[in-house]
């Protein structure tokens, strides 16, 4: 709330000295927010020495990607977004939006609605909008989908890739989501997985209710080395049919 009316604050401001219209002058404030300047620079060098923090979402997920499952690319969902005053939203506003006037899918709404908080300084990548903090990763497997699902849900079959770790399943619905809460709690873990085709499949992991960034980047190192060894098992397994 307070970034929104600091936000809010300097788009009237602006409207006084320029006398252009709230839409206009919050769209030259967006702009010049997104251009890169010597806090952004200073950033980038602390960033060399101090653990990475999760990737933004358009750097994890392609713009191709977005076009493919949604119909738009990344530039314009966030111009629509930017039309409808939506960094005045809530998070839930703003996924329920696209799930309701553009017919995005629910797991790909909250991906869009998560880049756009992030391109627009709402929340910092890997944290929650509002506080806390979150990792993420994606791989693609050449393995159908319902395969790939099973490596979560099945016990067995989820130690052969994921071994001494406690996951106590929350929500299992075949062949597309998968929750549990992670390793005896706080954290947890949802888990969405989308058919790329008959033979393969991309999963998303995110890995909620993290306690700081550096814990947040020690994990999705983490999920990126497991998912990687996933990859490997299933699509060995699969050499071997």
């Amino acid at each position: 709330m307070t970034n929104q009316r600091s936000f809010k604050a300097r788009v009237r401001t602006r409207m006084e000295k320029t006398g252009e219209s709230y839409t206009t002058a919050r769209r030259h404030l967006i702009n010049r927010t997104a251009e890169p300047g010597p806090a952004s620079t200073a950033a980038a060098q602390t960033a060399q020495t101090e653990p990475a923090a999760a990737a933004a979402q358009t750097e994890r997920i392609a713009d191709d990607l977005i076009r493919a499952r949604t119909g738009r690319g990344w530039a314009e969902w966030f111009a629509l977004l930017d039309d409808a005053a939506a960094t005045e939203w809530t998070h839930t506003r703003i996924a329920r939006h696209l799930v309701t006037d553009h017919e995005v899918p629910g797991w790909w709404a909250q991906t869009i609605t998560v880049g756009y908080e992030q391109a627009r300084g709402l929340r910092a990548p890997g944290q929650r909008r509002g506080g806390g903090f979150e990792a993420s990763a994606s791989r693609t497997v050449a393995v159908p989908a319902l395969r790939l699902f099973e490596a979560f849900a099945d016990e067995a079959a989820r130690a052969r890739w994921l071994p001494d770790v406690e996951v106590r399943v929350r929500t299992a619905t075949a062949p597309r989501i998968f929750r549990a809460d992670w390793a005896g709690g706080p954290t947890r873990i949802v888990v969405g997985i989308d058919a790329v085709g008959e033979s393969k499949a991309r999963v998303s992991i995110l890995h909620e209710k993290l306690t700081g960034a550096e814990q947040a980047a020690e994990l999705k190192t983490y999920w990126r080395d497991r998912l990687a060894a996933l990859k490997a098992l299933l699509e060995t397994d699969g050499d071997h049919r």
